[in-house]
């Protein structure tokens, strides 16, 4: 009897299992939902992250390998590096690019070809990129006391690991590579909590402090050696829906001139902002407007108000200190 009991719970657990079954098929035939059928497969986020690792390792040799690297085998191992890094990106630019050639019906434009043309470029942009990024990691010393090392910056700071991602996802960018770049860009957002698109154009020796909430919208444009601190947003202006379409590749984010400061919790907004060299922006500003050169922005003290027992008695215990202090010097003076 217990068997017949249980038999029939499995039987209505599968009705149950096939009606969700039918309903999740009924929605793939509408516009209201999305799936991925009858394409090629999209680059995956293991593959994502497999193409970063193994571009830092190249960029910054001996920090990100397992075994020790001696001068005497480094030109092999870069060797290798490279190729195994070719090879990997070839494949997954390829991907991404027939995905959109099949699913969007568009004219197959030599797929293969212009994946393996494209990896070879990216390739051919790492000696220079890895000149930038050795900026960036002394912009980071130069920046902050609590840098004990070159070593503790390049293998722990997060700032740096999305400054030095973002920096490959833009070279791919340009070579307007579908998907990869923004897909590493929110690989590195996922442990950082830095936001950088891929498209930002970023000038050399640039260093964000802690990093965490920081926002750099796609068509921002960074000087060189410009600091940032945690929660700074380099924003777009909000628009209404219908003017989307018109702003897509139009500039809507700020230009933060050379040697710029700009301290936490700001926010500067829109296509037309400016941020003159060598200002300092502090924290906790709203910006809308452009900021001359040589110019100094920052809120004025506000009136903090306490309250409290706590509060109350502290001032207790102040007023007394005063008044014992006060009459200790009358005595002393004998009046």
């Amino acid at each position: 009897m217990n068997e017949n009991k249980l038999s029939d719970k499995q039987l209505n657990l599968s009705k149950e299992f096939q009606l969700v079954v039918q309903r999740l098929l009924s929605s793939c035939n509408t516009e209201k939902c999305f799936q991925h059928l009858d394409s090629s497969p999209i680059p995956t986020r293991d593959d994502v992250a497999q193409i970063i690792h193994k571009a830092r390792r190249i960029l910054f040799p001996g920090y990100f390998t397992q075994n020790a690297l001696a001068p005497s085998n480094l030109e092999y191992c870069l060797k290798e590096e490279i190729k195994t890094l070719y090879k990997e990106l070839s494949d997954q630019i390829i991907l991404a690019t027939q995905h959109d050639c099949l699913r969007y019906d568009k004219p197959c434009a030599a797929c293969e070809e212009s994946g393996r043309t494209k990896a070879l470029a990216f390739i051919q942009v790492l000696p220079g990129l890895r000149e930038i990024l050795a900026s960036d990691v002394r912009a980071a010393l130069e920046g902050d006391p609590a840098a004990k090392s070159y070593d503790e910056i390049i293998t722990s700071y997060p700032g740096l690991f999305a400054i030095a991602v973002q920096r490959i996802a833009h070279e791919l960018y340009k070579l307007s590579i579908p998907r990869l770049p923004r897909a590493m860009t929110e690989y590195a957002h996922s442990f950082t909590g830095i936001d950088i698109h891929p498209g930002a154009r970023i000038g050399r020796s640039f260093f964000i402090d802690h990093g965490t909430g920081v926002v750099i919208g796609e068509t921002t444009e960074i000087g060189s050696r410009v600091r940032l601190y945690q929660g700074v947003t380099l924003g777009a202006l909000s628009m209404p829906k219908e003017a989307v379409e018109r702003f897509r590749d139009k500039k809507r984010h700020p230009t933060i001139e050379d040697d710029v400061i700009v301290y936490a919790n700001t926010t500067i907004l829109g296509g037309k902002t400016v941020i003159g060299a060598r200002s300092t922006i502090g924290g906790n500003v709203w910006i809308t407007e452009s900021v001359p050169p040589d110019t100094k922005v920052y809120l004025k003290t506000p009136e903090l108000i306490y309250s409290g027992n706590g509060y109350r008695s502290s001032i207790n215990v102040r007023k007394n200190k005063i008044t014992s202090l006060f009459k200790g010097k009358r005595s002393a003076t004998g009046r």
